[in-house]
């Protein structure tokens, strides 16, 4: 119903990579048991290993588990260590079991048993008999405080035994290149390499770059990984803003950390977004000096002391007022640099400005600068994508200014 958004599969992926294990497929299917079995057999018919979450609860339409071992060829059996883990959770949060509870303490014949210490299902390995043998398919509950601890101290490890390789990944972050435009630098990189493998990803304004190479265990990834990301900088290293850092705003914070610099922002269109981006940032209070929303003339002449006469003669959205903006909130806060953002998010043209028109300004001891954007107002969630662009600009340009000396 598009309600639940499988975060699990996030937890897993992750998880899996870890252990050296390629995961090729994943499926969503219904709690219904023709098509539960259909979507199991199919697993089963492309996987060594298959991994479910979810339907391992206490109602008749848990059906995963029951399925699953059907599939299989195990029967359903009492297990005495369920029963008593179940009755023990029971205990602790002083209710009682209801009869139905006793469904989760069934496990199949043979079965390795995962203990739920978040709550009342256990999860299981079970090796396939007959058609499926030496398939294995592991169950784990689906709500994530549940399935992400099992998944990471027991199955794991249950995993790992006998694994001796693992995935590596490097994760390169590119600002103000396309992903066609990257894939086409980087296509003979990309088509060839094999170890490590390069995989593109493109997120709104930016691509990802992700670096997945297997090696044995303990073996040190770098020898692998070090000559290819040399290369990937050759080609499109004026694009490249950070490895392994996630985002525009950690790496701006890592960034003004490293240099031991402080910021401040005054934004119009984009109503503090700039600033809630840097402050979500683990720490950012050592950075962040001041942020101020101006969204009106009185506002930015109130708050940031801008003149009358500025906005008068080149009104809100301009060039002018975006630098004036950013040299006044750098004087206000004292801050090293000081980025500021005026536009005409929409829905309609104002001031004669069209919807999408954008400038950053930016100030520090080197420079006072504004950036002219012209964005594409997205048919749905235009005045929203607008804002998002325009904040990452603000935050490209801050950490492009950060990362210059300051004199």
């Amino acid at each position: 119903m598009g309600n639940t958004v499988n975060t699990n599969a996030t937890a897993i992926a992750r998880g899996l990579a870890e252990v050296g294990l390629n995961l090729y497929h994943q499926g969503v299917v219904g709690d219904n048991p023709q098509r539960l079995q259909e979507a199991v057999e199919l697993a089963l018919s492309r996987s060594d290993f298959i991994i479910t979450t979810g339907g391992l609860g206490p109602t008749y339409d848990d059906l995963t588990k029951e399925t699953i071992a059907g599939v299989l060829g195990r029967k359903l059996l009492p297990h005495k260590e369920s029963q008593r883990w179940v009755e023990e959770y029971f205990r602790r949060i002083g209710r009682t079991p209801c009869p139905n509870n006793q469904k989760q303490a069934m496990m199949p014949e043979e079965a390795v048993v995962f203990q739920n210490h978040n709550g009342t299902a256990p999860g299981c390995a079970i090796t396939g008999t007959g058609r499926w043998e030496g398939k294995t398919a592991i169950l784990l509950p689906g709500p994530p405080q549940e399935c992400e601890p099992m998944l990471r101290e027991q199955v794991l490890p249950y995993l790992r035994q006998g694994s001796s390789t693992r995935l590596v990944s490097r994760c390169l972050y590119f600002y103000g290149i396309g992903e066609s435009d990257l894939a086409h630098r980087l296509d003979r990189l990309m088509r060839e390499s094999k170890n490590p493998t390069v995989a593109p990803y493109c997120r709104p304004g930016e691509v990802m770059l992700r670096l997945t190479a297997q090696v044995e265990e303990g073996e040190d990834p770098g020898p692998i990984l070090d000559p290819v990301v040399e290369e990937i900088r050759r080609e499109a290293g004026e694009w490249l803003y950070g490895i392994n850092v996630g985002n525009l705003q950690t790496a701006l914070v890592h960034t003004l950390l490293a240099k031991e610099l402080t910021i401040a922002t005054a934004e119009s269109c984009t109503g503090g977004l700039v600033a809630q981006r840097i402050t979500s940032v683990p720490g950012a209070s050592s950075v962040f000096q001041w942020g101020a929303v101006t969204y009106s003339c009185e506002t930015k002449r109130k708050m940031l002391g801008m003149s009358q006469k500025t906005l008068d003669t080149y009104g809100a959205v301009s060039p002018q007022t975006a630098m004036a903006m950013a040299r006044r909130a750098r004087v206000k806060s004292g801050a090293d640099i000081a980025i500021s953002v005026t536009g005409n998010a929409g829905p309609e043209p104002s001031e004669g400005k069209p919807v999408g028109l954008v400038f950053i300004g930016l100030d520090s001891d080197r420079c006072t600068s504004a950036q002219e954007m012209h964005i594409q107002a997205m048919e749905n969630g235009g005045r929203e994508y607008i804002r998002e662009m325009a904040a990452s600009r603000a935050l490209y340009l801050a950490l492009q200014a950060a990362k210059q000396p300051i004199k």
